[in-house]
């Protein structure tokens, strides 16, 4: 959701279109959404366990890796707009598809590993499904 948001932001702002900008602005808020994210974990266990921070910190950062990557096709959809393979909007209508069809798989796929039915894990991906419809749902208002 975070690419998606990202990308459908910047995507609408009132100069030229620039995918190479977007694509910097949406690797950068990954990255430091992750940094964010792992550092506030690292605080926790920090005041739970009473460890010291700075090691902890920055593991707690590298494990959070997963977000990054989740961005990664979203860049590179952008990253195709900004060499001239399709246009910004394209790029980011592509990636508002792929990001709300992987959010259905993903919430699917975790609820039955979690040891859901398929009828509870099709519902759980359909909640994340209509999380990222309200991304898209915000995008086309937006236009």
């Amino acid at each position: 959701m975070l690419a998606s948001t990202l990308a459908s932001a910047l995507g609408h702002d009132s100069g030229p279109a620039d995918p190479g900008y977007d694509v910097v602005w949406v690797l950068l808020g990954a990255l430091t959404s992750a940094m964010a994210h792992g550092y506030a974990h690292a605080i926790a266990h920090q005041v739970a366990d009473h460890a010291p921070i700075t090691a902890n910190a920055v593991r707690s950062m590298l494990t959070e890796w997963p977000l990054v990557v989740a961005v990664l096709p979203t860049a590179a959809a952008l990253l195709g707009a900004y060499v001239g393979w399709w246009g910004e909007n394209a790029a980011i209508n592509f990636a508002l598809t792929l990001n709300t069809v992987a959010l259905f798989g993903w919430g699917l796929w975790a609820a039955r590993v979690a040891g859901r039915g398929w009828p509870a894990s099709c519902r759980a991906g359909g909640v994340d499904l209509l999380l990222g419809l309200v991304i898209v749902g915000a995008n086309a208002l937006s236009h």
